[in-house]
């Protein structure tokens, strides 16, 4: 049986890529969508054409991370592709940020991911391909938004490292690093400050993000950064010295140059 494994498939870009992956693929046999949130798997299901398994689990817990690899292991399921798209992201200086969701931030955009990776490495054959959800804040640290850059960089790091390990076994391995997008992914990570103004400007529809990687994985490119904007900032984080850049971003974020400063709100600095 080819399956699909798609995490955050609840909402945002997990739920993107079941769309246009269930329109355009023919030799799938079953989707398996992971998120908290059954009802929402339950009514994107009912748009899809291919047969669904829905797995209701929440990645933070250990225990729902062995209830996923006692289903894989007993189904024993060819991963044609892994798509790891769980993740979350608080806004704000880190003082001033709970510690526990902070940690939640580590555990869900880097253990789980990982964790969920290894469960389906055994059931992976040539040509498989596994897209892993980093972010454009993995190019540079981010005052501000400093955890969840943190773990973008974790998931850029490893997802090039594992493509290297994987390539005698032809599976191929894709770093998604889009910047801002149109998604729920703000309303969590707006619960505390907002976001820089010029993001807005950028801000990209899911459905274009989507399209541009799963193209970048079928031409085997180890990263897609989606978009001029992205693509320019990527370059600068390799041509310019990171110091003065994060020294800069910072002062906009304190002065209120945003446009939150007369609200006393915090702002994202990506």
């Amino acid at each position: 049986m080819n399956v699909i494994v798609i995490t955050g498939a609840s909402s945002g870009m997990g739920r993107e890529f079941a769309l246009q992956l269930d329109r355009g693929l023919k030799t799938i046999d079953e989707f398996w969508l992971i998120a908290r949130r059954a009802e929402r798997m339950k009514e994107l299901s009912k748009s899809m054409r291919h047969r669904v398994k829905i797995l209701p689990l929440d990645l933070t817990r250990e225990a729902d991370i062995d209830l996923f690899r006692e289903v894989i292991q007993e189904e024993r399921p060819k991963v044609r592709m892994l798509i790891n798209c769980a993740g979350y992201g608080l806004i704000g200086d880190f003082a001033s940020l709970s510690a526990e969701e902070q940690a939640g931030e580590l555990t869900l955009n880097c253990r789980a991911l990982m964790e969920i990776t290894h469960a389906c490495l055994p059931y992976m054959k040539e040509k498989s391909r596994i897209l892993q959800f980093a972010s454009s804040a993995a190019f540079l640290p981010q005052p501000g938004f400093a955890v969840y850059a943190a773990t973008k960089a974790f998931v850029l790091s490893f997802s090039r490292a594992l493509r290297e390990e994987l390539k005698e076994r032809k599976i191929f391995v894709t770093a998604v690093c889009p910047g801002p997008v149109q998604t729920e992914f703000f309303d969590v990570a707006e619960r505390y400050g907002s976001v820089l103004g010029i993001k807005k400007y950028v801000m990209a529809q899911p459905e274009r993000v989507v399209k541009a990687a799963l193209a970048a994985s079928c031409k085997n490119r180890p990263m897609s950064v989606y978009g001029p904007a992205m693509n320019a900032f990527w370059l600068m984080t390799r041509l310019m010295p990171q110091d003065p850049v994060l020294h800069l971003t910072y002062r906009m974020k304190k002065k209120g140059d945003c446009g939150c400063a007369d609200s006393g709100k915090d702002c994202q600095t990506e």
